[in-house]
């Protein structure tokens, strides 16, 4: 594969996966912890200020994730760090199944996408980085 389809291939692999955060994260900001089923009625303001600010890092870090795109064979650094905070939050939701239950199919997708999907979605771009510095530091 050329390294400038693998490069667009990952730049639309990306695009795809950002819609989770930037979809979850959004809802969260501006419905709050009533965009869980089965949760009816409202948290206490320190449980909803809390949900939201939580819900407003993942729309940061969708957000981030979706800039890095156009120029992503440099993003390395962004790319790993923000991967970081995906895989931890991951392995947080993680622990939450086995302390509190199986959650829903779409936590469950959150778990795939958190814990499997990301770090492939990193491993990858480390090696477009990798031929974008083989090229010459010419984009592809």
């Amino acid at each position: 594969m050329t390294s400038d389809r693998e490069r667009r291939l990952l730049q639309a692999a990306t695009a795809f996966a950002c819609l989770v955060p930037l979809y979850a994260g959004g809802t969260g900001v501006i419905e709050g912890a009533a965009m869980l089923k089965g949760v009816t009625g409202t948290l206490p303001a320190d449980g909803d200020s809390h949900f939201r600010y939580l819900s407003g890092l993942l729309l940061g870090i969708g957000i981030v994730f979706a800039a890095s795109i156009p120029t992503i064979e440099r993003r390395t650094t962004i790319f790993r760090a923000l991967g970081f905070l995906v895989v931890v939050g991951g392995l947080a939701r993680l622990a939450s199944l086995f302390v509190a239950g199986t959650p829903g199919g779409g936590h469950l997708f959150g778990l795939v996408m958190e814990l499997c999907v990301t770090p492939l979605l990193v491993l990858w771009q480390g090696r477009v980085a990798r031929r974008f510095v083989t090229d010459g530091g010419r984009a592809p």
